[in-house]
This record gives C-alpha cells, structure tokens and sequence, in this order.
C-alpha cells in the first residue's frame, strides 16, 4: 500500500475530513455504526468489492489516453507502469498497448502483449499483423491472418501492403482478387505495387478496368511513365485527366525535364495554375542534369520560396560541373543546410582532388550520418591516401556509425591500393556478419581487392559466388588474371562470358589485349584485335593500340610496332610511345628508345619514369656520358625521380622498405639474413646484374648497390617473418628491376617459399627457382 499513490491520497483525505469533523458528529456516527442490522451486514459484505470494481468507462477512457499519450512520447514504460495499475482494463487498453509498442520498435513485447490478451477485438489482430508487415515477418503475417475470426477491407489491405512493400507482385494480387470487399487504398495499393516494381503494362490493364480512380492514382501510373522514359504515354494520360493537383503538374514537368525536352518542361512549367516550391525545383533540376548551369541558375534565383531540395540541387549542379568555388559560395549563403548539403559538398571536393578542404568541412559537421563517413572514405581512398581511409572506417565503426554498402567498398578498395590483404579479409568478414556481401556491387569489390592483394585463387572464389555477374564482374577477373600473367586463365574467362550472354565492352577488349600482352600470346592477341570491331561492335581506342603495340613490341617486331602506330586513326600519346620505349629497352634498340623519349619528353616533361627508362638503355649500352647526360636533364627541368620503396604486410601491420633501409627496427636481423642469402645465391648460380647501375663505378660497388634494394629488403623481412608454408606477398612502387627479379627466383627456390610480387606492371609469383612471367616481363 505505501506505494500506491491513490490509496495514501484517499487515506490523507480521509484523515483531515476526519480531524476536522466536529466530536459530537464523530460520537453519533460511532454510536450509529457500532450495532448495524443484519440487511446492513449483509449489504457492507458485498458492497465493497462491487465499489472497488465499479469503474466508469469514462474513468478507462482517461487510463487509456494515459497509455497513448506515454507511448506517443517514446515512454513505453511508464506506459507500462499505468497499464499496470490500471482496476479494470477493457480491449482499448490492450490495444494501446500494442500499437505503442509496435510504433516505439518493441515487436516482441507488443507480441506478448497479444498473446496474453483475454479477449482480442478485430482491432488487436489488425493492429497485430500490421506490426508483422512492418517487420517484414511476411510469413508469421499471413499465419495470423488465416487464423482471424474475423476480417475487414483494413485486415486485407495489410496483407496486400505487405507483399506489395516486399515485391511479392503476385501474392499482392491475389489477395486483392479475394478480397471480398476493396476500397481506394485497395485499389491504389495494388496499382502502385505493379507500377513500383515496373510491371507497367498490368498497372495499366488495371488502371482501364475502373473508371472513377482518384487524382493520386492519376498520378501513380503517370509517374511510373516518366520513370521508365515513357513520355508520350506519361502526356497521354496527363491530358486525359479530369482533375490535377499540384504533383500531377511537377511529375509531367519533371518527366520533360529529365529526359532534355527543357522547352516543352519550360512551357507547361508557365501553364501550371500554381506553382509550389516542388514545381520550381523540377525545373531547377531538369536544367543541372542537362547541364544548362546558367539558365538553372535564372531559375532558382526567381524562385519565391526555396527548400533544401532546390538549394541542394543547385550546389549539386555546380559541383558536377567541378566548379566548387561557386558551390561553396552557394552552400556558405544556403540558410537550411542538411545533412545532403554537407555530403554533397564534401563529394565534390573529394573527386575533384581536393581532399584537404573536403576532411574540413567533414570536420566542421554537427551531424554525419553513414553517407558522411562513406564519401570522406572513398575521398581518401581514391587521392592515394589508402591508410587515412582505413582509419576513418575504423573510426567510423567506433562511433556507432551504421557501416553501409558504400563505406565497405570504399575500405576494400583502399586494402586493394596498399595491399592489405589481411585487413581485407577481415572487412570480408565483417560484411558477411552484416550480411551485405551479396550483390554485384560489394562482390566486385571483394573481387578487385583480392586480385590486387595477389590472391587470385581466392578472387576467382568470389567471382564464382556472385550469382549475377555484371561486366564488371568478367572484366575485374579478366584483368585480374591478366596484370598476374595467367594469360590461358583469363582467355578462359573470356570465352565464358561470351557463353553466359554478356556482350564485352571495351574494357574487356583492353583486359584481355593486356593479358595476351603480359603472356607473349601474339597471334591470339592480333586475332582478337583485330575481330573486335567486326565481332562485338568495339571500335578499338588509345589503349587497345598501346596493348597491341606493346604486345607486339614485347616479341620483337619493332618495325611492325611502328607501322601500326603510324597507321592509328588518332595522334599516339605518351602511353603508347612509352610501350614503344620500354620495348626498345627490352631489346636495345637505342636509336629507336631515344626517338620515342624524346617525343615522351615533349608530352609529359616532368614524367621521370622515362627518363630512367632511357638511362638504362644507355646504361645497358655502356653510354655512361649519355646517362649523365640525362641526370643532368633532369635536374636542369627540375625533374626528381621518384624514389622506389618496397612494403608487405606482417600481422595487420605494414612494413615499408626504402633502398638501403637504415630505419627498420630489424635493420640489422635483415641486413645479416640478406648477407647469408647472397652466398646461398651465387653458389646456386645467381650473377648480379651489374650493367643496371646507373652509375659507372667499379663491379664490385655495383654488386654492392644492388644488394639491398627495396624489394630484396621487404622479402628477407617476410621470410624471417611470416610461417613457413605461407605466402609472402610485397609490393613495390616502381618497376622491379631484372637484377632483383632474378635474385628472387633464386631465393624462392633457396628457402622453398612462394613470393608473390606486386609492381607497377604486374604480379610475379616466383615458386621453386622460377617465375610466372616465365621472363617475359
């Protein structure tokens, strides 16, 4: 009783009532009640509890407002609290009770609620399935619904709600064909699932079948016109209306808008009886995405009211066009910012490089949400700065972020620049407890990680668990097994997506020049180059030439490399006389090697990579005067060569090694590993290539200059490192060079490990004294 606040309210009443009566009136009412009759006896023994339960509906009435109230305002519990309290209860109150808990996301209680409910109204099994349907429970739903005693249009149109919102098109249809009453929301139900889920010629036998629909319905199936490009069935139907509201107008609107008809948009646009903000903002968005800035621009200027939408899609506009300083000045002036103006605005900077202005403005949010996160993600991930992606998504996480599709794939892509594999795997798994690895869209991802990590046995395994495969998905694994030199395996790729009906592209073509390239298959590779067009329609670009002339270049046909580069329909650009230099490189054509340089310099004069190419040929050459030359060619352009370093990774940590490394912690363990291996190494026949070094010193300095590159640094570590029977996977910035390529063969057969390396180029996967490449690199 302490606890109960009615009862000490009645009690204290009681008591002043009693303290303040006079005491001659409390004498006779003693007196009166001390010898009561036998008719009062028996009276005062049923009474009371009649009392107790004598509640007036009116007084359940209040309890009830109580409970909705409690459960409108998120207090489910204190709900609770007075369904608890409550003398009598009636099905309202159950009810209320129900529907409460289903609107604050407590399915299970809201379903034991009903369970425990003594007599359940049509109004509780109602209130009931619609929280199945809400919950997605379809089958449970339809379980209920066969055992109702009784049902109404509202228990047939949850039902025909939930298959619709699940796009379970026929079972929608059935029930409406049951029903044995319908209303508009049963008609509009069934119209807008088949429009919804683009069955459009069934929305409209429908739609014919009935006369008297509603503007909304009107409106449903012209929207589902525009959305599938159907205009002149959307103006059909425009016209033919009876009556149309304001979205009627700003659907047709936005229909012309969208597909570039602005002038028609323009003109119905100025015969619109009243234009809202949405009408407004149709247009504004019709001109962006024709990119008609200007004119979209005297648009949202004359606009009388703007929205976010407006604003949003104005800074949109500009920020597709990569001009981000008027974006800026417009989101600075924007008096109603959101969440997607920030989002859009940090997008912008990231593609456009920017990546500085767009973690300020990141920074600057009082509000993210997983687009936020995803977009500053993929900023990092796609400017070089895999590491700092990798961290934010680990902050991310952190911070209760929902991890979506989009941050996943942005996380994956950076493992696949730094080549994190076991991070990778890692995120693998993480998207798998989350259930998000189905779909082309993060399996591509997985995809391309592992085959740039160099695990290509396990990128085929993911390609071969995507149940629908896009062309994505056959040109990552095209190009895959392409860029690792498996050029039979990417052939064999090739001809089962012909087979499986999905018609290449010119990526495709370019995956699989590459692999015919990497792999010395010439006449493969000029069969397919040259079919191409007649075959699959691909009229063949700047990087089909440059496969093709480095293809051939590769096997020795200079002169024939030359013709087709003379005879391509468009100007040849660095790339392609690049392919021409490294070949003249690979086989000494001096005279040649300097002419391409030459033209390279003119194209991309701070590119040093050519530079470099073109000393080793002089070097290779004994030009010793030529490759100073050439230094000092580029110190004059101010040209710096870029520095090469070498990394793996080692328990989720990365290891980076720069030539003749003096900071890694197990500099000295390496360093004395290595020297035992170069003993090892020549008694097993390895000779150093000395004619590399760029510098005309003795042979001996040469050897020594040779010995601890980057590469040769990051294996000895991933030996002492990694357990024997694993792979030891390094990447490297630069081209390796043929001195370490040949060492490393060597040391693969030494230690008996499989050593998988990572270039600019390709993949080299040394095993038992050999390399994949076969030397043909």
């Amino acid at each position: 009783m302490r606890g109960n606040y009615s009862f000490r309210q009645l009690s204290s009443t009681c008591y002043r009532s009693l303290q303040n009566e006079p005491i001659n009136n409390k004498l006779q009412n003693a007196t009166k009640t001390s010898t009561p009759s036998k008719k009062t006896l028996t009276q005062k023994r049923s009474e009371p509890k009649n009392k107790k339960s004598a509640i007036s509906d009116s007084e359940i009435v209040k309890w009830n407002m109580s409970i909705t109230t409690h459960m409108r305002n998120g207090q489910w519990e204190s709900a609770l609290q007075v369904f608890n309290s409550m003398p009598r209860r009636s099905s309202v109150s159950y009810n209320a009770m129900i529907s409460g808990y289903l609107s604050n996301d407590k399915f299970g209680l809201a379903r034991d609620m009903f369970e425990k409910m003594p007599d359940r109204d049509l109004v509780s099994w109602n209130v009931m399935l619609s929280g199945y349907v809400r919950n997605r429970n379809l089958g449970a739903a339809r379980v209920l619904f066969d055992q109702m005693p009784e049902r109404d249009v509202v228990s047939w149109n949850a039902m025909l709600s939930g298959y619709a919102q699940n796009g379970y098109v026929d079972e929608a249809r059935k029930i409406f064909y049951r029903m044995p009453d319908k209303n508009e929301i049963s008609w509009n139900g069934l119209l807008s699932t088949y429009v919804q889920n683009g069955r459009i010629e069934e929305a409209c036998r429908l739609f014919e079948s009935k006369e008297d629909w509603e503007v909304v319905s009107w409106n449903c199936l012209m929207g589902g016109y525009v959305k599938r490009k159907r205009l002149v069935d959307a103006r059909r139907l425009f016209d033919q209306m009876p009556m149309r509201d304001e979205i009627s107008w700003n659907t047709i609107v936005t229909g012309y808008a969208q597909n570039g008809e602005l002038s028609e948009a323009r003109r119905l646009f100025e015969e619109s009886p009243s234009r809202d903000v949405f009408t407004w903002t149709a247009l504004v968005s019709g001109y962006v995405q024709n990119g008609m800035l200007d004119e979209a621009r005297r648009v949202f200027d004359g606009m009388p009211v703007k929205n976010e939408v407006s604003w949003n899609a104005m800074i949109a506009g500009y920020v597709q066009c990569k001009r981000m300083d008027t974006a800026r000045n417009l989101f600075e002036a924007m008096p109603c910012r959101n969440i997607s103006s920030w989002n859009t605005m940090i997008t912008g900077y990231a593609q456009s490089g920017d990546i500085s202005q767009a973690r300020n403005l990141f920074d600057r949010m009082s509000q993210r949400d997983s687009i936020s996160w995803a977009a500053i993600i993929a900023g990092y991930a796609q400017s070089g700065h895999g590491e700092e992606a990798l961290h934010l998504f680990v902050k991310m996480k952190r911070n209760g972020e929902r991890l979506n599709r989009s941050a996943f794939t942005c996380s994956l892509s950076a493992c696949a620049d730094i080549a994190a594999l076991e991070l990778g795997k890692q995120l693998h798994g993480r998207l798998v407890k989350a259930g998000l690895e189905t779909g082309c869209y993060v399996g591509n991802a997985l995809l391309a990680m592992y085959c740039k990590c160099g695990s290509i046995d396990e990128a085929y395994d993911i390609f071969e668990e995507i149940s629908e495969k896009d062309v994505v998905s056959w040109n990552t694994m095209i190009a895959g097994y392409a860029r690792h030199g498996f050029g039979k395996e990417a052939m064999t790729v090739f001809e089962s997506m012909k087979t499986a009906g999905i018609k290449p592209d010119d990526v495709t073509m370019v995956g699989v020049l590459s692999a015919c390239s990497h792999t010395g298959l010439l006449d493969k590779g000029t069969e397919y180059f040259y079919s191409m067009n007649c075959d699959y329609g691909i009229t063949a670009n700047s990087k089909h030439y440059t496969c093709m002339i480095d293809l051939l270049g590769r096997a020795g046909r200079l002169d024939e490399a030359q013709n087709l580069m003379r005879n391509m329909p468009f100007e040849p650009d660095a790339a392609t006389w690049g392919a021409l230099l490294g070949a003249s490189r690979i086989h000494g054509n001096t005279e040649l090697g300097e002419k391409a340089a030459k033209i390279i310099f003119e194209m991309e004069p701070d590119n040093s990579g050519m530079y470099v190419l073109l000393s080793n040929l002089y070097a290779a050459s004994g030009r010793w005067g030529d490759v100073s030359r050439m230094r000092l060619k580029m110190r004059d352009n101010g040209v710096k060569k870029v520095p090469g370093y070498s990394w793996l990774e080692v328990e989720n940590m990365v290891h980076t090694f720069s030539v003749g490394d003096s900071f890694h912690p197990e500099k000295g363990r390496i360093y004395a590993f290595l020297e035992e291996l170069d003993l090892k190494m020549k008694l097993d026949g390895y000779v150093s290539s000395t004619k590399l070094v760029l510098h005309d010193v003795e042979e001996e300095e040469k050897e020594h200059m040779l010995k601890y590159h980057s590469e040769k640094l990051a294996v000895a570590f991933g030996i002492l490192s990694i357990p024997a029977g694993r792979p030891i996977r390094v990447m490297k910035n630069l081209r390796v060079c043929e001195d370490c390529h040949n060492a490393i063969k060597h040391i693969s057969k030494i230690e008996g490990r499989l050593i998988i390396l990572r270039d600019s180029h390709r993949f080299h996967h040394f095993s038992g004294g050999s390399c994949s490449c076969g030397d043909y690199w």
